[in-house]
This record gives structure tokens, C-alpha cells and sequence, in this order.
């Protein structure tokens, strides 16, 4: 037994020998490792293993060590609010920290990847520049109304505006133009007849054609010449974009075009339109009252007045004579005053500059309403104030026109100048009897006395007629005959009402 016993104590020994042996054997090849945390697997604030670490997990410091199996899955472990640290030296992860990031409370660090910010900077320029070019590209134009359309001949683009009564003075402000004309500068000119729509044949004439079309819903008169009128098409635009022509009672200009139409050329003459067409249309359907008849003649009359007249200054207009003045050369407004068309006749002449621009248009006035001087050809042409002197003539039988036409004591039908002396179409011949031979001038009816206004005017009419063209009135003087009876008419017309 004795025997027994002490073998087995011997074993026993020799077992746990080994043991230890086996153990320091294994502990030789291990890292040395600060250890903290709550596991109870540190002894004296260290551990051995193969790999040391340190962790942070939502604020939770850990510090420990692992073997090398489970080196892959421990340190390349990464999620949100997680940190962790692994190293193979003795005590390495002792005083490791974790980074400032990590912390919600701490701004992360900028990246510093300059090729990205030098990539989103020329983005952002570029960005820039181009809206910036495109408002520059758009406001330009805008205030120069360019067209890409642009053809060999130029003319107005111009949008009619909207009223009553369209006028072109804010634009022209808009433009930075000052008396150019009744259109634009020709700089500014483009093409507009492709612009325009025809709706409607309004007129016919031995000229050509009027239509009234449309440009962006608005009405404009498209005056369409024939070819062979090409001379009165061009006098008139010339005519038209003299400096300083614009005026209420001369009619609007908006443009000059050449378009073609069934292998034709065709040539185009853009006005503003005025519904109620012109005034010899107008008084086929409509009458009058002495005071309407009286404005209606005083706007005529600034019309031509405004003609006539040579402006001398910076901008300076010549004096023109229109030459074919007649009651179908003659358009009414909405408001009833008149404005002048039909400028392809007229007469050039600037006495600062001492030169008479007649033109070259084979064309001749209206037979009907020519005066004597002209009938029987001793009409100086060379003489600017003749010419001004048969506007005069034809401006009374305009008169006397819309005096028919006017009630008191009755009315008359509308009738052209001596339509009882010579036939519809009377010939050269025919007026040359009546007007320089014979001397008659147009009847008189004796209800035309019984009104101040109309006798006025019917006197106004008898010094238009006189048979020497210098004893005829002048314009002006036609001008300020009538504006003071307009003036003494509405005075009346007042006392009238305070009386009452």
C-alpha cells in the first residue's frame, strides 16, 4: 500500500512538471498587452496574446489582447461610432486614443482632395459666365430688336402698340433715337414682310393694292405696289424716313420690304392701320356736326402745316409738298381727326441747304383736284413755293368735301370736286376748260352760311381757290384761322352750358 501511494504522488508531480513546463513554453512566444476592461480576463492590467488592441465603442474604452486567428475579423471591423486600434508590439496599445472624429461633438476633418475642389470651382465659373452671357445676349436683344432673319434689303421690325391711337415714342426713347423719321433707323431696319400675315384687300388703286395684315395680333395697312410703280414706292419710303416727319396728322410709318410672291417681286409699304379707311370712304357712310366738320379740317390742315414747314436745327427737316393731296389720300382716326398718306408725289426743298429734290416719278397728281397753275402749265417748277401753292388749291376742295357732308340744315350726298361739270373720269382737257378757261369752282349751297363755323370755312375755301397761286392762303395761315375757331367754339359751347 505504502508503495502505492507514493507512485501515484510521484505521478502526479511529474504530471504537473510538465504542465508547467508546456505553459512557460507557450507564454515565451506571446505579446505583452495593456489590459482594461470588465471581462475578468486581465491579470494585473495586462494580458498576452499574438495581437494587441485597443477599442471604442459609443464612449467604451476597452484595451486587451487576442490570438491571430481572430486578427482578420477583429481589426478590418468598421460600422458607425466604432474604433478600433490593433498593433504586435509589448504594451503598444497603452497609451492609444481614440481619434477626434470619431466623437459626434467633434466636426471631422476636411478632406484634403485638391483635384476635387479645382474641378468644382471651374464647374462653378463656368456656370457663372454662362448665365451671365446669356442675360447680357438676351437684355441686347432686346433694346436692338435683333433679328436672325436678315435679308438684303432692310426694313423696320417694329410691334404696333397697343391703344387707341399707336405711337412710337417710347420705343424710339427705347431705341436711343431722336427725330429719325416716322420708322426706325436704318441701322435698326430688318426684314418684316415675312413677319406679316394678309388677312384683307381693303383698297385698289392704279398704285397697287392695300391689305390689312397682322403682325404678332396686331392690325398694321401693308401698302403692295406694283412693279411697275416701283419709283413711287421708293419716293414714298424716302419720303417717310425723312428726320423729323413724325406727327399726328401725317400717317405712321412702320416699314419698307421687298418680298417675292409667285416668282415676283413685290413691294411693301407697313403703316399703321386706321379701321375707318380713308376720308373720302369714310364720308360716304358718315355725317357730321359743324364742330366735328371743324376739327376734322383743322387737323388736315397741321398735317400739311407740318409738311410745309422746314425745321432748322440739329435735326433738321426739309419742307415738303405733297402733290396729290385728296380726299382717298386722306385716312380718319378713331378720334376723328385726319392724318396724311401717300407721300410719292411730294417735293423736296431745303432753304438752308438751297437745294429742290422733285424726284424722278413719271407719275402725275389727281386730274380732279389739280390746280389751274398745273392745268395749263405755267406752274414754275423750279419754284418750291408753287408747288406748296397747289397744296392749297387741293386743300379746299378737301374742305369743301367734308363741309357737304355736314348737317345744318340738311345734308348733302357725298360728291368729288365739279362733279357736275365734268364726267367720273375727266380728262386733262376736260379740267383745263373748266378750271382756267371757264373758272368755275365748286357750288356753294347757301344752308353752309347758315352756321359761324361753316360760314368760316366756306371763306377759308374761297382764298384757297383764287386763281393766282400767290394770293392763295398759306398753311400756317389756314392753320390759325381754324385753331381760333376751334378755340371760340369751345368757349361758346361753355357759356353755353353756364347758362343754361
Amino acid at each position: 500500500m505504502g508503495s502505492s501511494a507514493l507512485l501515484t504522488v510521484v505521478l502526479v508531480g511529474a504530471f504537473l512538471w510538465i504542465s508547467a513546463i508546456n505553459a512557460d513554453s507557450e507564454d515565451k512566444g506571446k505579446l505583452l498587452c495593456t489590459c482594461e476592461n470588465n471581462k475578468g480576463t486581465c491579470v494585473n492590467g495586462t494580458c498576452k496574446g499574438d495581437i494587441c488592441f485597443y477599442t471604442w465603442v459609443h464612449g467604451n474604452e476597452e484595451r486587451g489582447c487576442f490570438f491571430a486567428s481572430y486578427y482578420r475579423e477583429q481589426c478590418f471591423t468598421s460600422f458607425e461610432r466604432f474604433f478600433i486600434y490593433c498593433c504586435k508590439d509589448n504594451l503598444c496599445n497603452t497609451f492609444t486614443t481614440r481619434p477626434p472624429y470619431i466623437d459626434p461633438t467633434t466636426t471631422p476633418p476636411e478632406l484634403n482632395r485638391p483635384e476635387l475642389w479645382i474641378t468644382l470651382s471651374l464647374l462653378l465659373l463656368i456656370t457663372t459666365a454662362s448665365v451671365c452671357g446669356l442675360v447680357l445676349f438676351l437684355r441686347f436683344r432686346r433694346a436692338h430688336g435683333i433679328l436672325r432673319n436678315i435679308e438684303d434689303h432692310d426694313v423696320t421690325m417694329l410691334k404696333v402698340p397697343n391703344g387707341e391711337e399707336p405711337t412710337y415714342g417710347d420705343i424710339f426713347d427705347e431705341f436711343c433715337t431722336s427725330g429719325s423719321g416716322t420708322g426706325l433707323p436704318y441701322l435698326v431696319q430688318r426684314t418684316m414682310a415675312r413677319q406679316i400675315s394678309l388677312v384683307q384687300c381693303v383698297g385698289k388703286g392704279r398704285y397697287g393694292e392695300v391689305w390689312r395684315g397682322t403682325w404678332m395680333g396686331e392690325s398694321v395697312a401693308v401698302k403692295i405696289f406694283s412693279s411697275r410703280d416701283e419709283q413711287s414706292w421708293f419716293r414714298e419710303t424716302e419720303i417717310y424716313n425723312t428726320v423729323q416727319l413724325r406727327h399726328d396728322n401725317i400717317l405712321g410709318f412702320i416699314a419698307s420690304d421687298m418680298t417675292s410672291k409667285n416668282s415676283s417681286t413685290q413691294l411693301w409699304l407697313v403703316t399703321h392701320f386706321h379701321e375707318l379707311g380713308s376720308l373720302y370712304d369714310f364720308l360716304q357712310y358718315s355725317s357730321l356736326e359743324p364742330e366735328s366738320c371743324l376739327r376734322m379740317c383743322l387737323s388736315v390742315a397741321c398735317g400739311l402745316v407740318h409738311l410745309h414747314t422746314e425745321i432748322v436745327s440739329s435735326q433738321e427737316k426739309p419742307a415738303i409738298a405733297h402733290r396729290d393731296l385728296k380726299s382717298r389720300n386722306i385716312l380718319v382716326k378713331r378720334n376723328g381727326q385726319c392724318c396724311i398718306a401717300d407721300l410719292g408725289l411730294a417735293v423736296i426743298h431745303s432753304q438752308s441747304h438751297d437745294y429742290l429734290d422733285v424726284g424722278n416719278n413719271p407719275r402725275v397728281g389727281t386730274k380732279r383736284y389739280m390746280a389751274p397753275e398745273v392745268l395749263d402749265e405755267t406752274i414754275r417748277t423750279d419754284v418750291f413755293e408753287s408747288y406748296k401753292q397747289t397744296d392749297i388749291w387741293a386743300l379746299g376742295l378737301v374742305f369743301w368735301e367734308i363741309t357737304r357732308r355736314t348737317i345744318v340744315n340738311g345734308k348733302k350726298n357725298t360728291r368729288p370736286p365739279f362733279f357736275d361739270l365734268v364726267p367720273l373720269d375727266p380728262s386733262f382737257e376736260e379740267m383745263k376748260k373748266v378750271v382756267c378757261v371757264d373758272q368755275q369752282r365748286p357750288s356753294l349751297h347757301n344752308r353752309l352760311h347758315s352756321h359761324p363755323i361753316l360760314t368760316a370755312i366756306v371763306k377759308i375755301m374761297k382764298e384757297c381757290w383764287y386763281q393766282s397761286p400767290p394770293a392763295r392762303l398759306t398753311a400756317l395761315r389756314i392753320r390759325k384761322t381754324l385753331s381760333k375757331l376751334d378755340h371760340d367754339s369751345d368757349f361758346s359751347i361753355e357759356k353755353l352750358k353756364r347758362d343754361i
